[in-house]
């Protein structure tokens, strides 16, 4: 994690809820970018170092599951946590099972949201 404030790929095709969760997250400390599909996502995966990734799973071009393979690829160690509707007991163990650090289903406790956050780059960066 970087010493200055962390930095977020937020990936997200919902345009009302994206641009919530970049500003609160923005409000929160953290540096954020915003992809609005998958296949964006990943071109800034490829383009630039982020210290988490938040990704949604139903998106056009490259649904969420992909993209994390896809990241898991090129970066092996950049938590990634999947922020989605679909909550069914599957997907969350696809979510897992591809390297996911966490599984929030929307609705969520956007509070909590942002302890898992915080825990999950501090643990990150004890690894560095």
């Amino acid at each position: 994690m970087s010493s200055t404030r962390p930095h977020i790929l937020l990936v997200e095709d919902e345009e009302n809820f994206g641009s919530l969760l970049k500003n609160y997250l923005e409000l929160s400390d953290y540096s954020v970018e915003w992809a609005r599909d998958g296949n964006l996502g990943y071109n800034l995966v490829m383009k630039q170092m982020f210290d988490l990734c938040i990704l949604d799973v139903m998106m056009p071009s490259r649904d969420g599951f992909t993209l994390a393979e896809d990241i898991r690829k090129v970066n092996r160690e950049v938590p990634i946590v999947f922020l989605t509707a679909r909550g069914e007991k599957e997907d969350q163990i696809r979510g897992y099972t591809i390297g996911a650090d966490d599984y929030i289903t929307k609705p969520f406790d956007s509070e909590l949201f942002l302890f898992k956050i915080e825990s999950i780059l501090k643990r990150s960066a004890l690894k560095d």
